[in-house]
């Protein structure tokens, strides 16, 4: 099969377009066909060995994916075979991920795509999206909140602005840097947005819900937004931590403590089956109904596999990019 691999850590320049053996699949897993490879931010920072260095000594990269099960191991039915399926954690704590003509991986981690959702939307489902729905309905869910969503033109921002939404938020607010993003984060269902970069965020946060603060923060920058926290959360909101600049986060303790703040932290591939069947339970029927907007923003053959991790690295794209296998 035709595959993206490396075989040390570094930049872009390491990764390597061939041929490897198609793998087979094993008792309880299934073949997937891949159609479309997801591009994530881990992604590339897994290459380049800034988090942990090589854990195999050969990587295909990448976690998300979507195609359809062309074989089944023993013990997995055959009628899964010809089902298109979204991939989760293809690469996590395994070698070989989704960059590549075939997987092979346990069957839970194939998930049924239903015929109105795309593969390069089924590709974008495994980080950005679940990652997005396990924060909003994590500690209680978010019905009736207020919702703060920081990044919000991102795309697991974007994904969490639609499912607060469709989960019931009161009101869904986004932090973004500019009007484009802005634009995009309005159109994704949010009520107002902030820009970091040109507003005082706890003034007009406050001014946007009436003094009261926000119920929920979906936080992808944890450092840098960690010494705001208390000045625009209610008493008893909840900090849904997915991510974080820088490893420090820094919160003043007293006025932390003194609203009952709860900070959440999480990481989307650790997830416990109870909590990943409810996300994928929540998803599905979304994605059956065509409930939601997949930001796909570029799509790029698989040979072009280092120039997709250059452009997600620089951020030079609003959603995701994804690579056609």
């Amino acid at each position: 099969m035709r595959a993206v691999f490396y075989d040390t850590n570094g930049t872009s320049d390491v990764l390597r377009v061939g041929e490897l053996p198609t793998p087979s699949p094993a008792a309880g897993e299934v073949l997937v066909r891949v159609a479309v490879s997801g591009v994530n931010p881990s992604d590339w920072k897994t290459r380049l060995g800034s988090a942990r260095k090589m854990a195999f000594p050969r990587v295909v990269p990448h976690s998300d994916g979507a195609g359809v099960i062309e074989a089944v191991g023993e013990g997995v039915d055959r009628a899964r075979i010809g089902q298109r399926v979204w991939i989760w954690n293809g690469q996590w704590k395994r070698a070989f991920g989704t960059a590549a003509e075939y997987i092979a991986l346990p069957a839970i981690q194939a998930v049924p795509l239903p015929e109105g959702t795309s593969f390069e939307a089924g590709a974008c489902l495994g980080i950005p999206a679940l990652t997005a729905l396990h924060g909003l309905l994590t500690d209680g869910g978010c019905a009736g909140q207020r919702v703060l969503v920081t990044g919000g033109a991102g795309s697991v921002g974007h994904y969490a602005i639609q499912m607060a939404r469709l989960l019931g938020a009161s009101q869904v607010l986004a932090t973004v840097s500019g009007p484009e993003k802005a634009a995009h984060a309005m159109a994704a269902g949010a009520d107002a947005c902030v820009n970091y970069k040109q507003e005082d965020q706890v003034a007009r946060i406050a001014e946007l819900t009436g003094g009261a603060g926000v119920d929920r923060v979906v936080e992808v920058d944890m450092a840098g937004n960690g010494r705001l926290l208390h000045q625009i959360c209610a008493h008893g909101a909840v900090v849904a931590g997915y991510g974080s600049n820088t490893q420090e986060a820094v919160f003043p303790f007293s006025p932390t403590i003194s609203k009952g703040i709860g900070v959440r932290f999480y990481i989307v591939y650790e997830l416990t089956a109870a909590q990943r069947a409810i996300a994928v339970g929540a998803l599905t029927p979304w994605l059956a109904r065509g409930m939601l907007n997949h930001a796909v923003a570029a799509t790029l053959p698989l040979a072009d596999c280092a120039r997709a991790h250059d452009e997600v690295q620089a951020g030079r794209h609003m959603g995701n990019v994804v690579l056609a296998c």
